[in-house]
């Protein structure tokens, strides 16, 4: 039943090749858990029993509670799933509940602190070096997230509208506007992508490795977290920190939030939300800061 389950969430709900992984890790982990703790060998046969002590076993093990919520998300699904393809006949997560967590303010970096790494950042003039660059570039001034990255394509790329095309969760695609110096970036960029590799074809990938295949997850990472060791002064360091980076540095500048949402491909206002709390919190200051009787 995970080949079908897999098989559907990348057929018919379109799901984003991470989140397939994640489900697919996720239920693996559950069906090595069954085996090992009840002889069982067969997700389907799982019941509320097992699921809970599943929980159980994930919260001593010092997992946090968003991530144990999501592996417990990740059951919802796959037996709805079961359900609907009528191969079970309750559903045994009905009765889970997820577990309680404070609301935890996206981290981001100080605006001083991201344009002294973009300024200061001493990147090599050859092919990594400008890549590093590119990464770290479009990641703060588009906000786009690291698989979209990772997707991104030359003909994707349209300098002369100053726009890039991405590929979002859901399939679904959405137009990013690039400032002028980015533009003249990428431009420098192209060049000495072409110079490595003889010339940059329409569907090869924006960013890539050495040998010019696609870049993956880990590499992104390792580059981001490389050049914000040497000027962030924060414990988090991830390519997802330059998309919290990119929308709160907007909001403090007063953009409209819808405008936001449709720059970071949320579907909804909601997840957008989030990053008023730090803008409010920066509003907060200055008035205790500046005003005679706070």
């Amino acid at each position: 039943m995970l080949f079908s389950f897999i098989n559907y969430l990348e057929n018919e709900k379109r799901a984003s090749a991470h989140t397939v992984l994640a489900y697919k890790k996720d239920l693996e982990q559950f069906s090595e858990f069954l085996e090992t703790a009840f002889a069982m060998n067969r997700l389907e046969e799982a019941s509320h029993a097992e699921i809970r002590a599943w929980m159980v076993d994930l919260i001593e093990e010092g997992l946090s509670e968003a991530t144990v919520n999501r592996k417990m998300a990740t059951l919802r699904t796959f037996f709805t799933f079961l359900l609907k393809s009528e191969v079970i006949s309750r559903d045994p997560t009905v009765k889970i509940q997820s577990l309680k967590k404070g609301r935890k303010l996206p981290t981001f970096i100080p605006e001083n602190e991201m344009a002294l790494l973009l300024e200061a950042a001493n990147f090599d003039a050859g092919f990594e070096g400008q890549r590093d660059r590119m990464v770290l570039q479009v990641l703060y001034l588009t906000g786009m997230r690291l698989s979209e990255l990772i997707g991104l394509r030359w003909h994707a790329v349209d300098l002369g509208s100053g726009q890039l095309k991405v590929l979002g969760k859901g399939k679904k695609y959405r137009i990013i506007p690039i400032a002028t110096q980015l533009q003249k970036n990428i431009l420098s960029y192209k060049k000495v992508f072409e110079e490595t590799f003889s010339f940059a074809d329409g569907n090869d990938y924006f960013i890539v490795r050495n040998n010019k295949e696609a870049a993956y997850p880990m590499m992104i990472y390792r580059i981001v977290k490389r050049y914000l060791d040497l000027f962030i002064q924060t414990t988090k360091k991830s390519p997802h920190l330059m998309r919290h980076t990119f929308a709160t540095h907007l909001l403090n500048k007063g953009a409209d939030l819808n405008a936001v949402k449709d720059l970071l491909g949320h579907s909804s206002l909601a997840a957008t939300q989030v990053y008023t709390h730090n803008s409010i919190e920066k509003l907060k200051a200055v008035y205790e800061q500046a005003h005679p009787k706070a």
